[in-house]
């Protein structure tokens, strides 16, 4: 993948969270404060109302249309690919849209109060679908761009980059910018102001979709074909009822989610409304950015130190803190800015714990269930996070009317009530949730690493035998000569020093002392199973045989640091070509056994398994070492 195309996807990303720091955060500012303005306080806050409800209503309707967004992406054929189309038309689309948002639609609310409102949930709502047509094919189109691995995690590395500067920048500039743009001077701006701003963002959001569409190009490989349709609502339930893992981390991280969303949106009111300062929130989100930058640098190193349940619970402890100090801070900038720093901060880092569980909840509910529901179980956070934000945006607009922060307001004019009232919702109320969260997080969430270890050793000691005698299994005939997918000393699987596999309780096979790391598909197969970790796969041969690839022992520990994957599930692979690269020294350093094991677990259908090269003679990849011969089938079958 070139620079340029590296460069354009990174600016496409950038767009992409610059035109939803817009939407979400900022939107429902403008329509508060400046959209409605007819001289009738009491039809102006009754509008403020309804608008803000329609826009928490069309958001969560449109949580049940993204499965069906998803499948009309995967089934998009085109010259230009799966996915640069939606990026193109989604985001030209929402970005015009969204701008017109940003007007009052030619004074259309004062002549016809009720065609306002359906005008703009019709236009609403299409802008909300168009961009998740956008968002989706965005992000979904990363796996395209390169096969190889370390080239998708470069791409991705630029695309977050790009993400979080366009998100913090938003932010950084909103105030300042609006302000600076607007025809009066006024502590929250105008209408021009507003219009201008958002004219920018939309702008950008504009160029970098038709930069991702004109300067990126995917790539048509067997990893991309789809092999399932994108799961609805119904299934996510259906995959939470059977995983209680998964249920209850969701849980949590759903009244965690609201609460954050509601605080975070209401920062901006605070500058601008209870200290008078808008422009002193470039300040806090300018902080914000680069504590986000380190909290993520610090997840690994506390991580390794506490337990997931303790660093959510010190996290969400922290926040609190935060919370309290910011409930009395009052307009002391440098105690509000320490405040929302302390509430801020944490927040990355409980991305990532959540992140981290429900990923580890795959394997539990594999082990648990009998199957494998990776996308399901992935889809549950993105979807918690938009209903936390559909139900903020909602929840905002009513407390703005609460506390009498609509158009024509400014600090002064707020009173004593209003502020309380402002106040016990932007922190009590979210307060109350987090509470919630870590009683929650705490006695009902059992998936340590450790854990997860143990689950995955017990998947790996299982792993192969559903596929014996199965219709996804190659029916095994003859002798079968059996290569060995990597170099090395070769191994009796007596040898191993792990009880599991020495005893033969897996399945026969053989293990080699890597001189290299590269694991190469020993025959044409199936690859039935990608461990999350990335030290095991297994295959389902065309030949009948069902393989086990498992490098080191204790390797789990290692969390995929130090492999690469070059395979998904699902994919077919030829003899040969590479499946797992490593670097052994990384083993090593961690004092763990670096020796490759592998297993027919499918070895109840062959006889005469056995070494056709001596034990401790150095092998080369796809070199035969050992022989099956296959068990005649019943006539029954």
């Amino acid at each position: 993948m070139s620079l340029g195309a590296r460069l354009a996807y990174s600016f496409g990303a950038f767009g992409n969270d610059s035109f939803y720091g817009l939407l979400s955060g900022y939107l429902i500012m403008f329509i508060t404060s400046h959209l409605f303005n007819t001289g009738n306080a009491a039809e102006d806050a009754k509008m403020i109302s309804i608008v803000t409800l329609i826009i928490m209503a069309l958001r969560i309707v449109e949580l049940l249309i993204d499965p069906f967004i998803g499948n009309a992406i995967d089934r998009t054929k085109t010259r230009w690919g799966h996915f640069r189309p939606w990026v193109v038309v989604g985001g030209s689309i929402s970005a015009i849209i969204l701008l017109m948002l940003f007007t009052n639609l030619g004074g259309l609310y004062q002549k016809n109060a009720v065609l306002y409102m359906i005008v703009f949930a019709v236009l609403y709502i299409t802008m909300d679908i168009f961009y998740s047509f956008k968002d989706v094919g965005f992000w979904s189109m990363l796996p395209s761009l390169a096969t190889n691995s370390r080239e998708r995690e470069k791409t991705a590395t630029y695309a977050r980059v790009g993400s979080t500067v366009g998100g913090g920048l938003v932010g950084i500039l909103v105030m300042p910018a609006v302000i600076f743009f607007s025809a009066k001077a006024t502590s929250t701006g105008d209408d021009r102001g507003w219009f201008i701003f958002a004219a920018i963002i939309c702008g950008i959001a504009f160029v970098s979709a038709w930069c991702v569409g004109l300067f990126t190009r995917e790539v048509n490989s067997d990893i991309r074909k789809n092999k399932q349709d994108t799961k609805g609502i119904v299934g996510i339930f259906k995959a939470l009822s059977g995983n209680d893992q998964l249920m209850w981390v969701a849980l949590a991280y759903l009244f965690y989610g609201i609460a954050i969303n509601i605080t975070n949106s209401l920062e901006v009111y605070y500058f601008t409304y209870i200290m008078g300062m808008p422009k002193a929130f470039s300040i806090f989100s300018t902080i914000n950015i680069f504590l986000g930058i380190l909290a993520t640098s610090l997840f690994p190193v506390l991580s390794k130190r506490m337990s997931r349940k303790a660093l959510f619970t010190t996290c969400l402890v922290v926040m609190l803190c935060g919370m309290g100090i910011f409930a009395f801070a009052g307009s002391n900038l440098p105690l509000v800015l320490l405040a929302a720093s302390i509430f801020g901060f944490p927040q990355q880092m409980v991305f990532l714990i959540v992140l981290m569980v429900i990923t580890d909840s795959v394997e539990y509910g594999q082990l648990k269930l009998g199957h494998r529901d990776e996308s399901l179980a992935l889809s549950v956070r993105p979807l918690i996070d938009k209903f936390g934000g559909a139900v903020s945006n909602g929840v905002v607009g009513q407390i703005a009317i609460m506390a009498g922060m609509t158009t024509g307001a400014t600090a002064a004019s707020i009173t004593a009530a209003g502020r309380t009232n402002f106040k016990l919702m932007m922190f009590a109320v979210p307060a109350v949730m987090l509470v919630i969260a870590i009683i929650i997080f705490a006695s009902k969430v059992i998936l340590s690493e450790q854990k997860h270890a143990e689950i995955v050793a017990k998947l790996e000691q299982t792993w192969g035998k559903k596929y014996s005698g199965d219709q996804d299994a190659k029916q095994a005939n003859g002798s079968i000569e059996l290569p060995t997918p990597i170099a090395g000393q070769l191994m009796n699987l007596s040898e191993v020093n792990d009880q599991t596999f020495s005893s033969g309780s897996v399945g026969q096979g053989f293990a080699i002392k890597p001189s290299d790391g590269r694991v190469l598909a020993p025959f044409d197969a199936t690859v039935r199973q990608v461990f999350t970790t990335r030290h095991a796969v297994g295959l389902v041969g065309d030949n009948g045989v069902v393989l086990l690839i498992h490098i080191g022992l204790g390797t789990l520990k290692l969390k995929g640091t130090g492999f690469i994957s070059y395979v998904t599930e699902g994919q077919k692979v030829k003899k040969g070509q590479e499946l797992i690269e490593f670097w052994d020294p990384t083993i090593k350093k961690a004092g763990l056994d670096d020796t490759v094991i592998m297993v027919v677990t499918n070895s109840k259908d062959f006889k005469n398994i056995k070494l056709t090269a001596q034990a401790g003679t150095e092998v080369k990849a796809e070199d035969n070492v050992m022989s099956l011969e296959a068990k005649a089938k019943a006539a029954s079958k």
